[in-house]
């Protein structure tokens, strides 16, 4: 195939905040599929904050990349070349292809998408990894009961928004925490939440306070540091926290966490999970969620940068919470 593919790679780790010079973008050949493989064409890639840590150093739950590696992270593309029956020319499939243009892989690697139920672009926010996320950490671990009060970090952010909806379905007061008064607004108006606090605003604590006048029965945490301080200072007996991420803290700035005394005294249950380890979720997740689309009890936003070189600095903005919404880069057009 004429052509090259376009790749990012990991240049060097991160000391801090990630900049560009951290990146390097290489063209190599388009890869030729082999027996049992397909070659993929990526349109969409995901980008999300767990990247952060994986170009770090450290142990964690995932292997860290290495200088001269290449970003890793979910794709939705369409094969283009096929050596597999069930994956024809033409479909439209979902995987963790990574921070490039072209990619070779097995079937049991992708998921094949319909774009008759919903747009594909949605396999990576609503109706992927972040929305199975938000429904698993808040209804298996959360356990949400009506007129209880659920509060969301991030909650304008792809996992954030979700959350927030379903606690709303299920009966909930749900008070976001966003930043900034635009994407209070939109958490309020268009997604339903009763209350936003914008965590940039001077009063934010006394906002909080009176957002929560029964206080927090389950608090989704997606970004740590002094918000997450601030919350567990209003946790309920036997109070549930899925922890989900600590964004605030990817970029080797410690928060000297205070607030054990809130766990023992409340009773609260914190408990932290990774979502590609409840593989089985997943479809039940999707099929609820892509219902309550159709119905229009889920909504969703995409924040979409062009073009793969543009990847770098749209993650640096995720990081730095400039995204609105699910954070895309769209490495080329749907249809070829």
């Amino acid at each position: 195939m004429a052509g090259k593919n376009t790749q990012v790679l990991m240049k060097q780790h991160p000391k801090g905040w990630v900049t560009e010079e951290d990146f390097e973008i290489v063209e190599r050949d388009i890869p030729k599929p082999g027996p049992d493989q397909v070659l993929v064409r990526n349109i969409y890639l995901s980008l999300d904050p767990y990247m952060r840590g994986r170009m770090d150093p450290v142990r964690s739950y995932a292997a860290h990349l290495k200088p001269g590696d290449m970003m890793g992270g979910g794709t939705v593309g369409q094969v283009i070349e096929s050596n597999v029956a069930s994956l024809p020319v033409g479909a439209y499939v979902n995987g963790m292809l990574g921070w490039q243009g072209y990619a070779v892989a097995k079937a049991n690697e992708l998921r094949v998408l319909d774009p008759k139920v919903a747009p594909i672009s949605t396999s990576l926010g609503v109706l992927g990894m972040p929305g199975v996320t938000g429904h698993y950490g808040l209804m298996e671990i959360g356990q949400p009961k009506a007129g209880e009060t659920v509060v969301v970090s991030a909650a304008s952010g792809a996992v954030g928004s979700v959350v927030g909806q379903i606690a709303k379905i299920k009966g909930c007061r749900v008070v976001g925490i966003a930043g900034g008064q635009e994407k209070c607004d939109y958490v309020v108006k268009e997604l339903g939440f009763d209350a936003c606090i914008d965590y940039k605003a001077p009063d934010m604590q006394a906002a909080f306070k009176a957002a929560t006048p029964d206080r927090v029965d389950v608090y989704f945490e997606n970004v740590g540091g002094e918000i997450m301080e601030m919350v567990f200072g209003r946790l309920n007996s036997f109070a549930r926290v899925p922890l989900c991420g600590i964004i605030s803290q990817y970029n080797g700035q410690p928060y000297p966490f205070t607030g054990m005394r809130h766990i023992l005294v409340n009773r609260a249950k914190v408990q932290g999970f990774i979502i590609s380890e409840h593989m089985g979720y997943w479809p039940g997740a999707i099929m609820e969620m892509a219902g309550w689309i159709k119905t229009g009890k889920l909504k969703y936003r995409e924040d979409v940068a062009e073009g793969l070189r543009s990847a770098p600095a749209a993650f640096i903005g995720l990081l730095k919470g400039k995204n609105f919404g699910k954070q895309l880069v769209r490495i080329a057009p749907e249809t070829l």
